[in-house]
């Protein structure tokens, strides 16, 4: 649309245009210059910064088309754009398509859809539920919003709906239909079991196979139009469907272009061909046929044609083609592709034959039981009629291929018809069709290169469904104009009856196709003359092409469409051969010849078959030709028998609300979105764009507030708008005021945008200027400051620089004088010490040299002395030895001389002289010498006397020496001997020793190598011990860390398996609650359905449907006689109900049985363990406890004995009185009698109250015996098997078991006794008696030697017998007191002396004995039950009595009034003094209705939850229960909580849907459940009483099965409260927590398109976040009066919050209007006042907050940033409760509500789904707001005692008695 002068203000600089693009159509620009009329060039910058010059057409000066704001970009309806052409189109869905991934788009009341080319997740369960009960304008584009709007439009307008799907091939039409269909087979469920949305989903792969095929722009592509009726009820429930089919392209049978198939049925035949049923057909690969090979391309990539053959017949199966009927089908096709395979050769030029034995032909006559000759000629030959002979005329080879194609086509067609023909019977319903919706999947408008017959007939197809949605808009507009009274007359819209004239007027193109048809010699060249010469020069639609006499040209309401005349006159005639029809007909074959059975002789025989689209009996009005007629109607020619149809087709949607949804294929190629000239959409929006834009008041008054005045605002929001729209809007026709809409023309809504944007500008430069200056201030002032600072700390840091540079020189100077003082010291040291040094080793030096001088001169003198010395000696020596060899030889001389002499003088006397002279000299000196050795003696002695003892001892010791030397002498000469062998050995061993030498160096040598070695490989060593140590440190260390790895993932394992195993516990807890749910609902279901069939009365409106539970019939497993009177009653109707719920009876009963099994036996199973350890525990109380109990029973029955005989002596004290006082009537006959009987009744209460004092003295007895039993040991084995069984309380239950199995002939023990509990002690009983007959038989043998003894023993007893006997009668003579005490005293006195003395005589007869004791005492305790039984008999006999003495006596008193006013009127009313009360409630049988009426069903909770305890009405229930637990009458305990159980269901479902009633009966049921626990008796719920309520306990039955029934009730109950809480917070939760603003201002409002004013609903109010809460907040008081387990309120605020959470980001999730970062900043405020309500209630800890963390995090990320990588690393952090897909799913709705918000890119998107790829999560997109959080019901005890509940009068139940 060129852009007119009137928008040329918008033309300034800054304005964004569109400007052709060769490449990518279109491209966006930026003006740099604003544009002045008359200017031819246009200043522009590209959005890559590139500037252009874009010069206009000079002739037309067309300026470019004006971009519309970015806060219209993506909007859901392309009605909300400001400017509607072909760019804003086009980038619009571009940018929902690529950027957004979202396929639908609103075009005004059109649904736009593109293909994907790939499946999304987008279709789902939880996706139908999202958009059920949704208003259309408030989700995002979907095809369930068109379903939902038609499903309303139909349950609310009682109106046909239609649903009108159209586009061109490929583009998705089959594949939207199918969603729709499945849609409304979802929500709306069938009205039976048949399952017929089932079947309506069934006929789809049907009619795809048969119907569908590949082509080169759509693998899956519908060669037939189709409209599908489906049928509801008046509960709008599917009953049934209908279709009607439209011009079947029959020439794919016989002929496909390249990469193109044949319909796939032909494709899954051939796949299956190896399958035993079809080996007679013969088929074979699909490239063996010709008429499946001419496409080349036979296989379709993903497609498996074989087991879509499988889900073929398996769909015609369910819609009840049985096998034979599918084989013959399968039979018919499979003749086709052999018919096609038939060779015709030439004869000659004007003729053709088969040859002989054609294999293709006899396959095709075998199959379709013809003749091979007739077949074979007919062939070849055709029949020629003239009006006076008949003539078979040869006919040419391509004639004869031609009508063997023909036949091929004309069968397949009739097939075709057949098949459509069964699937509309097996869908036809016997119900009558209340109303339907119609879905119309269709062809959209073609235009090819080549345009032949077949797009003629869609494009004028597509011209009548656009008429009819011109006319359509047209009266939508209209009564949205009047409703708003606007004059309509205003808009104009656009009118294409010209162009229909031009193809079905009269004269018209099919008019003169037809009459051409009918010429004998007709072609299509003549055709195309005639079409020339009649149009066109009358028709301006109408052209011919310049370059073709063989064409035509249409202007169709979206484009020029040329069309080739060829083969228009062929295919509008579509002949057969009339004798092959006649062959077919003479078939065997039944199912060919009931193809044919309608056939009628003509030259076009398809009829009104599928491929011309009449399906004559489906159309709106009754089909009313006759049969004579169908000769007629038989030859009519496709065009006009397609006109029909068309026309049929109009009229239906022409009588329904049509919706429509148009299907774009965004290119040729299956790939991602490109752009493409959008025709339909281009003049759809033209179109829509002549219209005005809405919007409210108010929405207009929030958007452009910013463009008022304060002065203009006014109190009256529409003078306000009228006031501004003045002002700002000059021209009055751009726009116009309803009574509460404005509406604008086109662009208006853009320069509105234009200028609120450009004083939102405004303000933000002049908030910028503001801001900045005072940025710029405080910047300065800043800069002064940190200039003066740094001033500051500048010349602070120089003075004190200079200081330390003073300090430093200063330093510097003492420095220096050190420094050189060191220098200079130090230099002088060094020298010194350098000098001295010196001086040291030149001082040692020269010592040392001098020491080493006189060393070597001392050492000199030293050798001097030694040798001098050693030469002296020898000097010395070799004197001496001279001198004395000398003097030797001297004296040897001289010896000699003398010894002469001596000779000589020895001989002479003078020389004895001389020798004596000299011997006295001597002799005197040695006399003298004596003297002094006497002396020197005396002193030696003495000595020698104190050296003895020394020397004694030396002595011994040298003696010892001595013998030691002396051996060691003789060691020696024995060595000495051995000198010469030792020298020997001395002289071997030095060999030796050399030797040894030698080789200890070669081993030194080798020990030194192997040393260095061993070093190195020791050094070797040690390195890799080294590096073993610190590899063994590593592996220790990396097995820690492993092991503490491995401990954490065993925990984190064993939380994950404990996790599992919880949700597996909650999931099996939620599989069986909603099995209870689905039980619930069948049988209100099935009530209903009696209630319909006995009152025949049909329940108007519209019921909806929910999600299907499941059920559990462990409720079946009781029946009170309540219930059987009330099923008596209803007699006959239980064939109904086994008809109606049989067949989903039979569904779930596998299942519940199942779960009942496996529950049962953890019931089981839990129960014996608990009773177990129960009786572990009661084991030493038990016998004490019974006899206990059993005294005071006795005590109790003695002091009512007493009481009824007083009663029944002052009563003959009465009588008689009243007989002596009424004497004026004696002998009356009613005195009479009642005096007899009741003396009779005296004297049979004395006999019974003799029996009892005899049984009580026998229980003493017993008594006495069993404590004396416990005192004894007994040795052998099976006494201990008998002591088991003496646990009174074991003996106790084995005779109830025993009294409820002799009192039960019917089968009612197993129901009572599931847990197994009686009967195992039953069967111990049974097995005990055994082992004890066995015993006793054993005895028996044993003492049959002893039978003498016996004998006079027995005689003893009868002795003893007959005292007692007597004893008893003087007994029976005392008075009653005496009585007692002497049969006691005389009875405890026998039995102890029969225990001791049988006790000490034989041990085996005490055993026996006590088993006897045993057995008596069964017996005993029997009888003592009957005497309890005859007791209260005989008390309600005499409560009888006394009220009819009461009456009679009132009469007396009417008759005798003299009697005495102080006399007693009634005596039996004497009060007494009751007993306590023990806390429960005696009833009648025959009040038990009225218990139940008055305390169930009549009941007001609010009045009992306000004035009353809590809990009352289940308290009074369970004290009623109690008595019948006390008297034992289980009749009555089964009827009671039968009836009580009934009652509560028929209330609810009565008033299911109060809130207060459901809360009530829930804390009621739960308060009930709990009492049956509280006082079950079982250990660990009587842990938690107080004494007084375990004395409470129920005695006589156990009732944990009903527990479990009462449990399933509150199950029931409280699902039941969920789904009355959910309805009632539903239609709250969108509005309050999205829609409503919470922070006003914060949000701004968008532009709106025409989806927002076609809303089915209007708005019923607005809900906010306030009413969410208080909601909330009476819900909660609620359950607080009613007194609600606290547990059991958490639960339900948790399933609260969740259904908030859930039901608030699946809106979320599915509108593009909500994603934006103000809703965010919104939801986080309404999520935080909810936190805040969980913390008022104290409910923080119950789990609702988590529940809200998936919406959380989604706010969040509506406003994080969402640019970086940094980000995106924080929003896969922050977001780890929502799933990908949500978190992809809110980042591509995200939009921008201001100009000022940026888009989040699709880079950002794509690094997101990158990083969380890895996360192993459901791919579902919405949560599931069914989803119920399985319930528990933790025990929670009363303390209210039983006994002071006080029961107020404004219940009615007066007629319970207090016990």
């Amino acid at each position: 649309f060129p852009l007119s002068l009137t928008f040329l203000y918008d033309l300034s600089q800054y304005a964004r245009v569109w400007i052709p693009d060769v490449e990518e159509v279109w491209k966006s620009a930026e003006l740099t210059k604003d544009y002045r009329q008359g200017d031819g060039v246009l200043q522009l910058q590209l959005e890559d910064g590139k500037e252009l010059e874009y010069k206009l057409d000079p002739k037309t000066n067309n300026l470019p088309h004006l971009r519309n704001p970015d806060i219209l970009v993506g909007e859901n309806d392309l009605t909300a754009l400001s400017y509607l052409h072909e760019p804003a189109v086009l980038h619009n869905l571009k940018v929902r398509f690529i950027d957004s991934k979202l396929i639908y788009t609103y075009c005004g009341i059109v649904l736009v859809a593109i293909n994907p080319y790939e499946t999304l997740p987008i279709y789902g369960t939880d996706i139908i539920y999202a958009y059920s009960g949704q208003n259309m304008g408030d989700m995002d584009p979907h095809i369930f919003a068109v379903a939902e709007e038609a499903y309303k439009q139909m349950a609310r307008d009682e109106r046909n709906q239609s649903i009108i799907v159209s586009g061109e091939s490929g583009a998705g039409k089959t594949v939207s239909a199918k969603y729709a269909m499945r849609y409304f087979a979802t929500v709306s469920g069938s009205a039976s079991e048949a399952n017929v949305e089932e079947k309506v989903l069934a006929s789809n792969p049907i009619m795809e196979s048969i119907g569908n095929a590949k082509t080169t722009r759509n693998d899956n592509s519908s060669r037939f139009g189709k409209y599908i009726e489906i049928g509801f009820d008046k509960k709008y429930r599917i009953i049934g469907a209908n279709m009607r089919t439209y011009l079947l392209e029959k020439s794919r049978v016989v002929f496909q272009a390249d990469e193109e198939r044949n319909y796939h049925i032909f494709y899954q035949l051939c796949a299956s061909a190896h399958l035993p049923e079809f080996k007679a057909l013969k088929l074979g690969k699909a490239n063996d046929f010709h008429y499946t090979k001419q496409g080349r391309n036979p296989v379709i990539d993903g497609v498996d044609d074989a087991k879509e053959m499988s889900t073929t017949r398996n769909a015609f199966t369910l819609l009840g083609v049985n096998e034979s009927y599918q084989l013959g089908l399968f039979q018919i096709l499979a003749s086709i592709l052999h018919l096609g395979n038939v060779e015709v050769k030439d004869r000659d030029p004007d003729s053709s034959i088969i040859p002989p034995n054609n294999g293709h032909l006899s396959v095709f006559c075998e199959l379709m039981g013809v003749t091979y000759q007739d077949m074979s000629h007919w062939l070849c030959h055709k029949k020629l009629k003239t009006a006076t002979e008949t003539y078979i005329k040869p006919i040419p080879k391509l004639q004869a291929i031609n009508a063997r194609d023909a036949l091929a086509k004309h069968i397949y067609a009739k097939l075709f018809n057949w098949i459509v023909d069964h699937v509309n019977k097996a869908l036809h319903s016997t119900v009558k069709q209340h109303s339907f919706i119609g879905v119309l999947d269709i062809y959209g408008f073609e235009t090819f290169e080549i345009n032949s017959f077949e797009q003629f007939c869609i494009n004028y197809a597509n011209e009548k469904l656009q008429q009819q949605f011109n006319m359509h808009v047209f009266k939508l507009e209209q009564e949205e104009y009047m409703k708003e009274q606007i004059p309509w007359t205003l808009i104009d819209f656009y009118d294409n009856q010209p162009c229909i004239n031009l193809i079905e007027a009269k004269m018209g193109i099919l008019d003169l196709l037809d009459e051409e048809c009918k010429m004998p010699k007709g072609s299509d060249d003549s055709w195309a003359q005639k079409l020339y010469n009649t149009h066109l020069k009358t028709c301006a639609l109408f052209e011919k092409p310049r370059m073709s006499n063989k064409a035509f040209i249409i202007q169709h309401f979206a484009d020029k469409v040329e069309y080739q005349c060829d083969g228009f006159l062929e295919k509008n005639k579509d002949t057969v051969n009339e004798e092959q029809i006649h062959v077919l007909k003479a078939s065997k074959f039944d199912l060919l010849v009931e193809l044919f059975r309608d056939e009628e002789k003509a030259t076009s025989p398809t009829g009104a078959a599928p491929a011309t689209g009449g399906r004559t009996r489906l159309s709106v009005k009754p089909d009313k030709n006759k049969a004579g007629q169908a000769s007629k109607e038989h030859k009519k020619t496709v065009g006009l028998q397609f006109r029909n149809s068309l026309q049929l087709l109009m009229e239906t949607l022409n009588a329904t609300t049509p919706h429509y949804v148009r299907c774009i294929k965004p290119n040729d190629h299956k790939y991602a979105f490109t752009s493409v000239l959008l025709l339909f959409l281009i003049e759809l929006s033209v179109f829509l764009s002549l219209s005005f834009s809405e919007w409210t008041y108010q929405e207009f008054f929030s958007r452009y507030r910013v463009l008022m005045k304060q002065k203009d605002v006014l109190t009256d929001r529409k003078m306000t708008c009228k006031n501004v729209l003045e002002k700002l809007v000059q021209d009055p026709d751009k726009y116009q005021f309803g009574k509460t809409k404005i509406f604008f023309r086109a662009g208006q809504v853009a320069y509105l945008e234009k200028l609120r944007a450009d004083k939102l500008r405004a303000a933000c430069i002049r908030i910028q200027k503001t801001i900045r200056c005072w940025l710029a201030r405080k910047k300065y002032l800043r800069m002064k400051h940190a200039a003066t600072t740094i001033q500051r700390y500048v010349r602070g840091y120089q003075a004190r620089c200079l200081a330390k540079f003073l300090r430093r020189t200063r330093a510097a100077i003492i420095i220096q004088k050190y420094q050189r003082m060191y220098v200079q010291r130090t230099c002088y040291k060094r020298k010194q010490a350098a000098a001295l040094a010196m001086q040291c080793i030149l001082r040692a030096y020269m010592a040392r040299q001098l020491y080493k001088a006189l060393l070597r001169e001392h050492k000199a003198i030293i050798i001097q002395k030694m040798v001098r010395g050693w030469l002296a000696r020898q000097w010395f020596k070799r004197s001496l030895k001279a001198i004395v060899y000398l003097q030797c030889c001297i004296r040897r001389m001289r010896a000699k001389r003398e010894l002469k002499k001596l000779k000589i003088e020895a001989r002479s006397v003078e020389h004895f002289k001389k020798l004596n002279i000299g011997m006295e000299n001597k002799i005197m000196q040695l006399q003298r010498r004596i003297d002094d050795q006497n002396k020197e003696n005396r002193v030696l002695s003495e000595r020698l006397n104190s050296l003895e003892v020394s020397h004694a001892a030396e002595s011994e010791r040298q003696r010892v020496e001595l013998t030691r030397l002396r051996g060691a002498e003789e060691d020696a000469k024995n060595n000495a001997n051995k000198v010469t062998s030792l020298l020997e050995e001395l002289e071997r061993l030095r060999k030796d020793l050399q030797n040894t030498q030698k080789e200890k160096k070669a081993i030194e040598d080798w020990a030194r190598t192997y040393q260095d070695e061993m070093e190195q490989m020791i050094s070797e060593l040690k390195e890799q011990n080294h590096l073993l140590k610190n590899e063994k440190n590593d592996l220790n260390r990396l097995i820690q860390e492993q092991s503490q790895q491995w401990t954490e993932k065993m925990q984190r394992a064993l939380k994950e398996e404990t996790q599992q195993l919880e949700n597996d516990l909650n999931e099996e807890r939620s599989r069986y609650q909603n099995l209870l749910t689905e039980h619930l609902r069948l049988e209100e279901k099935y009530d209903d359905l009696k209630e319909e069939i006995t009152l025949n009365v049909p329940k108007p409106g519209h019921r909806r449907t929910d999600s299907t539970h499941s059920s559990n019939e462990s409720e079946c497993t009781y029946n009170s006689e309540f219930a059987e009177s009330e099923e008596g009653s209803r007699g006959g109707e239980d064939v109904p109900k086994a008809i109606l719920d049989m067949s989903l009876f039979l569904k779930l009963q596998k299942r519940v049985s199942e779960l009942e099994q496996e529950k049962q036996s953890l019931q089981n199973e839990l129960d014996r363990r608990e009773e177990q350890f129960q009786r572990a525990r009661e084991h030493k109380k038990a016998r004490s406890a019974e006899l206990e109990y059993e005294s005071l029973k006795r005590q109790e029955l003695e002091s009512e004995n007493k009481k009824l005989k007083h009663d029944l002596n002052e009563m003959r004290q009465s009588l008689r009185g009243s007989a002596e006082a009424g004497s004026a009537a004696p002998g009356s006959p009613a005195y009479t009698v009642l005096l007899d009987q009741l003396n009779a009744s005296n004297e049979e209460l004395e006999v019974r109250k003799e029996e009892v004092l005899i049984l009580r003295s026998q229980l003493v007895s017993q008594k006495e015996a069993m404590q004396h039993k416990e005192t004894m040991t007994e040795p052998l084995p099976y006494i201990e098997d008998v002591q088991k069984l003496t646990d009174a309380k074991e003996i106790s239950q084995a005779y109830m078991g025993l009294k409820e199995t002799s009192r039960s002939p019917f089968p009612d023990f197993h129901k009572l006794n599931e847990d197994g509990e009686l009967w195992l002690v039953y069967e111990g009983l049974k097995e005990t008696n055994r082992l004890l007959e066995s015993q006793l038989q054993a005895q028996r043998r044993s003492h049959e030697n002893e039978v003498e003894v016996l004998r006079g023993e027995l005689q003893s007893v009868k002795e003893e017998n007959n005292r007692q006997q007597q004893l008893l009668a003087q007994n029976l003579q005392l008075p009653p007191e005496a009585r007692i005490e002497a049969s006691l005293q005389h009875e405890i006195t026998r039995l102890t002396n029969e225990n001791l003395e049988l006790h000490s005589d034989d041990p085996k007869e005490y055993k026996a004995y006590r088993i006897s004791m045993l057995r008596r005492m069964v017996d005993l305790m029997e009888q003592l039950e009957k005497q309890d039984k005859t007791v209260r008999k005989l008390k309600k006999q005499l409560k009888v009595f006394a009220k009819k003495i009461n009456d009679l006596e009132g009469g007396q008193m009417d008759v005798s009034p003299g009697q005495t006013a102080d006399e007693p009127v009634h005596p039996v009313n004497i009060p007494r003094r009751e007993k306590d009360f023990q806390g429960m409630l005696e009833y009648k049988k025959e009040d038990e209705l009225k218990l139940v009426k008055n305390l169930i069903l009549e009941l007001k909770p609010r009045g009992v939850a306000v004035n009353l305890i809590p809990g009352l009405p289940a308290y009074i229930l369970f004290m009623c229960l109690r008595h019948a637990d006390y008297i034992n009458d289980d009749q009555k305990v089964r009827s009671l909580l039968t009836s009580v159980i009934n009652s509560i269901k028929k209330i609810l479902k009565k008033r299911g849907d109060d809130f207060e009633t459901v809360s009530f009966w829930l804390s009621n049921t739960c308060r009930f459940l709990h009492c049956l626990k509280q006082y079950s008796g079982d250990e660990q719920f009587m842990k938690h009483n107080t004494t007084k309520q375990n004395d409470h306990c129920l005695s006589n039955f156990d009732l944990a099965e009903y527990r479990q029934v009462l449990s399933d009730l509150a199950i029931q109950i409280y699902q039941q409260l969920i789904k009355c809480m959910e309805n009632i917070l539903q239609p709250m939760i969108v509005s309050g927590m999205l829609e409503h603003e919470t922070i006003q201002g914060v949000s701004g409002v968008k532009p709106t398109g025409l989806r927002k004013r076609t809303s089915s609903i209007a708005d019923e109010g607005t809900y906010t976040l306030d009413s969410i809460i208080r909601q909330l907040n009476s819900f909660h008081s609620i359950m607080c009066q009613h007194g609600t387990d606290p547990e059991l309120i958490k639960q339900v605020v948790k399933q609260q919050f969740y259904i908030i959470g859930a039901v608030t980001l699946n809106n979320l999730l599915l509108r593009k209007d909500m994603c934006s970062w103000s809703k965010g900043m919104q939801i986080r405020y309404n999520v935080s006042q909810l936190e805040e309500w969980l913390r008022d209630k104290n409910l923080m800890t119950c789990g609702a907050k988590e529940t809200l963390e998936p919406l959380i995090q989604a706010a969040q990320l509506l406003q994080v940033k969402k640019k970086t990588d940094e980000d995106a690393e924080a929003i896969c952090s922050m977001c780890n409760s929502l799933s990908t897909a949500q978190i992809v799913k809110v980042l591509n709705l995200y939009t921008p509500v201001n100009a000022f918000e940026e888009r989040v890119s699709v880079l950002f998107i794509r690094t997101i789904q990158t990083r969380l790829r890895d996360r192993k999560e459901s791919p579902q997109l919405l949560m599931d707001t069914k989803l119920i959080y399985p319930v528990t019901f933790p025990f929670n005890p009363s303390s209210l005692a039983l006994e002071t509940i006080q029961i107020p009068s404004s219940l009615n139940v007066g007629f319970l008695t207090r016990v």
